[in-house]
Order: structure tokens, then sequence, then C-alpha cells
């Protein structure tokens, strides 16, 4: 289980990132774009859900570099990630932080972070 908080240490802890707010929403950047988001569901999210139950607890939303990333990373079915209709047709998908493990968060975070880092910074980053 992940926190919001194991989330913003991982954020921060890469190479650049700013935080700020996007739409009253806490927000991660490199290089002026956000890579990661807290989410909260507006009352027509909810509403989408129709019968299924609304994930509770925080949610992080994270980018991805492309829909194909999105796609695969939703078709490993891993614990947590999820999409919803307002993410239809747009590279980033949803963490339920209390479903998800500390190692998947941290390469989702770097993942969206590669996705939008300049190229000569993330050619920088150490994975190993």
């Amino acid at each position: 289980m992940a926190t919001m908080e194991d989330a913003e240490r991982l954020a921060t802890g890469l190479p650049a990132v700013t935080e700020g707010t996007s739409f009253r929403h806490r927000t991660w950047m490199v290089g002026g774009k956000g890579f990661t988001w807290e989410r909260q569901f507006s009352k027509a999210d909810i509403r989408r859900f129709g019968e299924q139950p609304v994930p509770q607890g925080p949610i992080l939303a994270v980018r991805t570099a492309d829909l194909a990333e999105k796609e695969a990373v939703l078709a490993e079915a891993r614990p947590g990630f999820f999409t919803i209709a307002h993410f239809n047709g747009y590279p980033a998908l949803l963490i339920q932080l209390s479903e998800v493990n500390e190692d998947d968060l941290r390469e989702a975070i770097t993942d969206a972070w590669l996705a939008v880092a300049p190229p000569a910074l993330a050619a920088q980053l150490d994975l190993s």
C-alpha cells in the first residue's frame, strides 16, 4: 500500500522536479510539464461509475509516453491501475494508492517523468 507522501517523495526525488498546482490539485512537473498529479473524482466521474464501486482513497494520475503505453500498462492488470472515461484518448492513467505497491508506483512515476522530461535531462537519469 502506497500513500500520497510516497508519491511526493518519489516524484520529488527525480531530477529537476518542481511542485505546483493545476486545476487546484497538487502537480509535479519537469521542464514545465506535469507528469503526475493528485486526482479527485468530479460528480460526473462518480456518475459514470454507475453500479461499479468508486475507487476510494487518494488517487494519483500519471502521464504515459503515449496511448499504446497506457493500454499496455492497463493490460497488465496491476492492482490499483485503472482509467476513467475522462481520460479516453489521453496518455495518462490513474492509480489508487491504497492498492498499489511502492515498486509499481516508483516505476509508474519514473515512466511518467520520462514521458515529459526534456530529452537531454531524461538521458541523464540513472535507472540502475
